[in-house]
């Protein structure tokens, strides 16, 4: 009997121990299992988060190392082992991980400080009144982002089909249109129901405002434009451009128009230039036609010459800091801090030579309220140059200028450089609490007590001229003109919600502009009618009058 129970509970020991080993036993194509679903899962996440298949990428490193990890597991459940293979992609994933830390270490400042700094080719030997002729106030831009969205909000509103259907985009980019600075920007789908019932025609147009006159517009398009940040699936912009260039690292698309007003997306690509992971740069950039997607790859050398922004504002900023900040290498900037200069809290930009110029000041470490000089960047050619022009900084030129219109509590924008009168001087536009242009300032950078504000361009630069004359600069360069002559021509525009009255005089084909602030009789001027005027001559079709008497 008991041989019997001796051989049941053999046969049974030995049926679980078969079954054991059975069920153990790897099943067929584990591997492609686990590749399939890895896959799946990479289509998935790239499709949403559009990762650049780049090993120069931290980003992808980190995501192919995800995968691995992924994969290495679902492997050894379809196996059921953890064999060789699964060994030797374990310390693949390991050696990536390395590659990324040490590669950002190796490749920080502390090892590069003098590549850093040479990173940024700054003409420190630039002659501020070579490269910046007595100032064209026709191209003076005296809207900021912020009035230019109001601007572009309000003309939005008065087209009801559009209202009801789209929004305006917030980006308004600052490009240079046909020699005049204007900020663009696109519109937007109001939702996913209103992408749905217009997608198929696209965004029907775009909105430019006049940074100069104030006016802004709603361009309508031919064609709509299919492709933009608010486009869902592969005609978003940033899709769009991960299909056609897998590998290719992108900053962020911008808006520009070219000369004929037609629209497109500008996207930058970059790469490392310091180490594996340092000295981010630009390489060149991808031109997209905003209505029909086409593509087209650009070295940053071959960039079209109508295209204003390749570099974004803040990898020049961060340049121009590591120009100023490594001068004297990596330990200068933490003990004695010899010579370091740092670039000021904001920037502008300015249009010169039809071209976008990035302007800011540069101070000192010691946080002192002034400049010791000022940098322009080309934002196409990263041309850059330094001019040793000391004075106030701009915060302390705001609070000077917002000074003088203490009752109307008015803010100051950031202010722009310019050559008024062969003197370096801030020039500023002042905002109401809605945030519109009310009245304009130029402040000496020498000594910014020389405050001059008025109604308009004209009115201020005259009253500058006269202070700068009063505070001993007797070598002020400008031209100013007085004229009495018949009108022959005359209207109201209103302007910002101001009246203007741009009007002709007899034998001349300059249209000149008059603020109604300047005399209450405007309005009754009729033509025949004789004025005397005084302006400004900048050479320009139109002159901003600072004084008018009606006969």
């Amino acid at each position: 009997m008991e041989n019997i129970f001796e051989k049941f509970f053999t046969r049974m020991t030995e049926n679980r121990q078969r079954q054991f080993f059975q069920q153990r036993q790897p099943q067929k194509g584990g591997t492609i299992k686990a590749l399939v679903i890895v896959l799946i899962v990479f289509l998935i996440v790239e499709y949403f988060v559009l990762i650049p298949i780049n090993l120069r990428s931290p980003d992808f490193v980190f995501f192919f190392s995800i995968l691995l990890v992924i994969f290495i597991a679902l492997r050894s459940l379809f196996q059921a082992s953890f064999d060789k293979v699964n060994k030797i992609l374990s310390v693949v994933i390991a050696l990536l991980l390395v590659y990324v830390f040490a590669g950002q270490l190796i490749s920080s400042p502390l090892f590069f400080a003098s590549s850093y700094q040479k990173q940024l080719d700054v003409d420190k030997n630039a002659d501020f009144y070579k490269d910046n002729p007595k100032v064209n106030y026709q191209s003076i831009p005296v809207v900021d982002k912020e009035s230019a969205e109001r601007l572009g909000d309000r003309k939005m509103g008065e087209i009801v089909d559009y209202v009801s259907q789209f929004e305006v985009d917030n980006d308004y980019v600052q490009i240079n249109y046909q020699d005049k600075p204007y900020r663009v920007t696109t519109l937007s789908y109001s939702d996913l129901i209103k992408w749905f019932t217009n997608h198929r025609e696209g965004l029907p147009a775009y909105i430019r405002v006049d940074m100069v006159t104030q006016e802004s517009e709603v361009v309508r398009l031919d064609e709509g434009m299919k492709y933009s940040h608010s486009d869902l699936f592969f005609r978003n912009i940033d899709r769009h451009l991960r299909v056609h260039y897998p590998t290719k690292m992108f900053e962020t698309p911008s808006f520009e128009i070219d000369d004929d007003g037609h629209p497109y997306w500008v996207a930058p690509t970059y790469t490392y230039k310091i180490g594996l992971f340092g000295g981010k740069d630009i390489t060149g950039a991808v031109l997209v036609d905003a209505v029909s997607g086409d593509c087209q790859y650009y070295d940053i050398q071959d960039v079209p010459t109508w295209i204003d922004r390749v570099y974004p504002s803040e990898l020049l900023i961060e340049q121009l800091n590591n120009w100023g900040k490594y001068t004297h290498g990596f330990f200068n900037t933490i003990f004695s801090q010899k010579g370091v200069l740092k670039p000021t809290d904001g920037y502008n930009y300015i249009a010169l030579n039809d071209d976008v110029y990035l302007y800011t000041g540069l101070t000192s470490v010691s946080n002192d309220a002034s400049n010791v000089g000022f940098a322009l960047i080309n934002m196409r050619t990263k041309e850059a140059k330094y001019y040793a022009i000391s004075g106030a900084e701009e915060f302390s030129a705001m609070s000077s200028a917002e000074g003088k219109v203490t009752d109307l509590k008015y803010t100051a924008t950031f202010p722009i450089l310019i050559n008024a009168g062969g003197e370096p001087t801030y020039f500023m536009s002042l905002k109401d609490s809605a945030g519109l242009v009310k009245k304009y300032a130029f402040v000496s950078v020498e000594n910014y007590q020389i405050v001059s504000v008025g109604d308009s361009v004209a009115e201020a630069e005259k009253e500058y001229y006269a202070l700068l004359k009063d505070n001993g600069k007797t070598n002020v360069d400008y031209d100013t003109e007085k004229l009495t002559a018949v009108v022959s021509d005359i209207h109201e525009v209103v302007v910002n919600g101001n009246s203007q009255y741009y009007f002709q005089l007899q034998d001349s084909n300059q249209v000149f502009i008059a603020p109604i602030s300047l005399n209450a009789q405007l309005p009754f001027v009729k033509a025949g009618d004789t004025v005397t005027i005084e302006y400004v001559n900048d050479e320009s079709t139109s002159q901003t009058v600072s004084s008018i008497t009606i006969q």
